[in-house]
């Protein structure tokens, strides 16, 4: 299925009258609109392959019909999303879930719907059939080094699939870890992962990146061998400076401070790229802003000085991709309210008043300091941010539209209903 641009047009006519109403307010209230509109034009964020089906849960998973059967409809999905809020210009696949069969066929496919390749995401964390070696006891950390061989190949094997593509970065993100307390050494774990990441890193191509994600616990639950920010930053350090830190928002203990740590790691040239979702216990991939948008907002408002500081293009400095899992929500349905929800924070922070901050900061305002911070994060932007979309031939209200073209229904005929998602 493709919607198009008349489908728009004609959506968009019922909101002229009220949209330009609330544009007319936020530009009256905001005299550096037009300023924010051209960055909002710039930012993109990727869709990832494997959130276009119905996620789940180790107890269960409940297909909502019509999802895609093959890398082809997921890129037709993104396609649809894109289409729709015209800020999601990117797909991130998954080896081997998202092996193409034709690279220039699926790249004229991409271009179709007006989308590139993000980052190639590597995997090692599950058995593949008839692998000779299995990964239950890790992967690059693994004590037998035909384990780590093994998934060093399949890592330099997703860079070859990247570059006949047009990606250029390497996302790795290890399940590495132990369970129990001696199961592992600690310090061999880490340094057979470096070595490993070494290897990966010599088969790099000179424009390429690749970016080391962290995560505090999960499928282990003792140690994870790459737990957090300073590990990953360890090993970036150590690879050179083609290696980043990836910042995924669930990855983290409660109550980090997950704004601090995007700081620093800008403040060191380390800071690769995002991973959005949301949680209220850990790493629980819910839709980008549905339980803690404030901390979302205050994440953009440290990305932002930071990467002004540095004079990184907010579009494209960084790597901007969701991750999320939809067990009982429209897969599609969900990634246009994440990407509203960063959309919506983004365009927040841009209106934080830098220079008044910054003075209250210098005279120890801290009462000043929370309400120029509070006074952008009440503010409603959602006429900017509509206004942005429009100008760039996308709707007004995507999920409005979404569900008044019976989308879901039409894949479901196409595809049928019990359709499940490759690699999910």
């Amino acid at each position: 299925m493709e919607i198009g641009k008349d489908s728009i047009a004609a959506h968009n006519e019922q909101y002229v009258k009220s949209q330009q109403q609330r544009f007319e307010y936020a530009t009256s209230m905001n005299e550096r609109t037009e300023d924010v509109i051209s960055k909002l034009l710039k930012f993109q964020v990727a869709i990832p392959s494997w959130a276009l089906g119905t996620g789940g849960t180790r107890f269960g998973r409940f297909s909502g019909g019509g999802e895609p059967r093959n890398l082809e409809e997921k890129i037709s999905d993104v396609g649809l999303i894109h289409r729709l809020n015209q800020s999601s210009g990117a797909i991130s696949l998954h080896i081997p879930w998202d092996v193409p069969q034709d690279y220039q066929a699926i790249k004229e496919l991409a271009l179709h719907h007006g989308l590139r390749f993000d980052a190639m995401n590597s995997n090692t964390f599950q058995d593949q059939p008839n692998q000779a070696h299995s990964y239950k006891f890790g992967s690059l950390q693994h004590v037998d080094k035909a384990v780590r061989q093994q998934a060093i190949a399949h890592n330099i094997e997703v860079i070859e699939h990247g570059k006949a593509l047009g990606s250029d970065v390497l996302s790795v993100w290890l399940a590495d870890g132990s369970c129990f307390p001696g199961q592992l050494n600690f310090r061999k774990a880490f340094q057979n992962t470096l070595e490993s990441l070494e290897e990966i890193y010599a088969a790099l191509p000179e424009n390429w990146k690749v970016f080391v994600e962290y995560k505090a616990f999960e499928p282990n639950f003792y140690s994870t061998t790459v737990g957090d920010w300073g590990q990953s930053l360890l090993l970036a350090n150590k690879l050179g400076p083609k290696a980043f830190t990836l910042v995924d928002l669930g990855h983290h203990l409660p109550n980090a401070n997950i704004e601090q740590i995007v700081s620093l790691l800008l403040m060191e040239g380390k800071l690769g790229g995002f991973h959005f979702n949301d949680s209220k216990y850990g790493d629980d991939d819910l839709t980008t802003g549905s339980i803690k948008p404030y901390q979302l907002f205050l994440i953009f408002n440290e990305l932002i000085e930071g990467m002004d500081a540095k004079g990184i293009d907010h579009g494209t400095g960084l790597g901007w991709m969701i991750d999320a899992s939809h067990n009982v929500k429209d897969p599609l349905e969900d990634l246009l309210q994440s990407v509203e929800a960063i959309m919506l924070s983004y365009t927040q922070a841009l209106l934080v008043d830098r220079v008044a901050l910054t003075a209250a900061q210098g005279n120890h305002d801290v009462a000043l300091c929370q309400e120029i911070l509070q006074d952008a994060f009440r503010t409603d932007v959602r006429a900017i941010v509509s206004e942005a979309r429009i100008r760039a031939g996308g709707a007004v209200n995507p999920l409005a539209l979404y569900r008044e073209l019976k989308v879901r229904e039409n894949l479901i005929k196409e595809r049928g209903l019990k359709t499940i998602a490759t690699g999910l």
